[in-house]
């Protein structure tokens, strides 16, 4: 017995020192967003305050563009994801890029309201505090929701419409990247906001790309940076338990605007179908499919997105 008991014991105290060593080795407490701004909020980013947030935004390019491109990132994601396209872009065109609540460097909404209703009224209080009064807007993802979103809300603010891998439908996905699989599961929640294996952030992303082997370790670097951002994660779970866009699909028919669809061919958490399905439901709409490309195509690949969206923005 004396055996036993020892072999057991033994057994329990190497588990729990496992356990102890993987706490030890994926412990990530949050960062205050003040120790993230020296890397991730160089000029010419600039905080202003919407809805009790202090927003991290990027306004770039001449003044006097009649109608700004107005760029949305998706979940998890961050003004960064924009940066090929803007470089590109601001030269002729006003470029205007934020972190949405919830991520990025605003952060958390004050509220916790991640619908997309709340989301599209965000989108317009900052045109407000701009001054912008009529926009392009191109969202990606969660911010391809927006989007449409805002554009549905309030139509005479919107000339055109740029959907990349967009939300909107009820998603059939044939992959989904782990972090959001470990989001999605609420008895989760106390310990995914105190670990967050480095390894989870790159598998998510490698997941999410056509070519894996683009993520680069600087990229890894980022997002990782931005997901401990101080209350990014319980917002994370938050927007993944309300965040659906299946309740508000209907009014897809409804957009008028003169909208191109770009979709990754590769995308195996927004499958394809769905792209068809919109260009179906937005009378007039313009379908682009970018062979070998991921869920997120304009960071993935800048140059040839940006080339498909281009005729569209040259539009008059």
């Amino acid at each position: 017995m004396k055996l036993i008991r020892g072999i057991f014991l033994g057994g329990v105290a190497a588990i729990l020192l496992a356990l102890g060593g993987f706490v030890a080795l994926t412990w990530a407490p949050d960062k205050p967003v003040a120790a993230l701004t020296a890397r991730w909020a160089q000029p010419p980013s600039q905080f202003i305050a919407i809805e009790g947030m202090s927003v991290h935004l990027r306004d770039e390019g001449p003044r006097d563009d009649p109608m700004p491109i107005v760029l949305i990132h998706g979940t998890s994601s961050n003004l960064h994801t924009w940066d090929a396209w803007t470089k590109a872009l601001s030269p002729t065109r006003r470029v205007v890029r934020f972190d949405l609540p919830g991520f990025g460097l605003t952060g958390p909404a004050p509220d916790g309201d991640y619908t997309p209703p709340r989301y599209a009224r965000f989108v317009l209080d900052v045109l407000d505090h701009l001054g912008i009064q009529r926009a392009v807007l191109a969202g990606n993802s969660l911010g391809g929701g927006i989007a449409w979103m805002t554009a549905v809300t309030a139509p005479a603010r919107v000339g055109k419409l740029i959907l990349i891998d967009s939300a909107g439908y009820p998603i059939a996905s044939t992959s989904v990247p782990i972090g959001f699989r470990l989001a999605r599961i609420p008895a989760l929640s106390p310990i995914f906001g105190h670990i967050m294996p480095r390894g989870v952030v790159e598998s998510s992303l490698r997941n999410v790309y056509g070519d894996p082997s683009r993520v680069t370790p600087a990229l890894v670097d980022q997002y990782f940076d931005m997901a401990l951002r101080a209350g990014n994660r319980k917002a994370l779970t938050q927007r993944m338990a309300k965040g659906s866009f299946d309740a508000y699909a209907a009014r897809i028919q409804g957009i008028t605007q003169p909208t191109l669809i770009l979709w990754g061919a590769q995308d195996h958490l927004i499958p394809e179908p769905n792209a068809e399905h919109f260009h179906a439901d937005i009378a007039g709409s313009t379908l682009v499919v970018l062979p070998g490309l991921g869920h997120v195509p304009m960071e993935e690949d800048p140059a040839t997105s940006l080339a498909a969206a281009m005729k569209l923005l040259a539009a008059h």
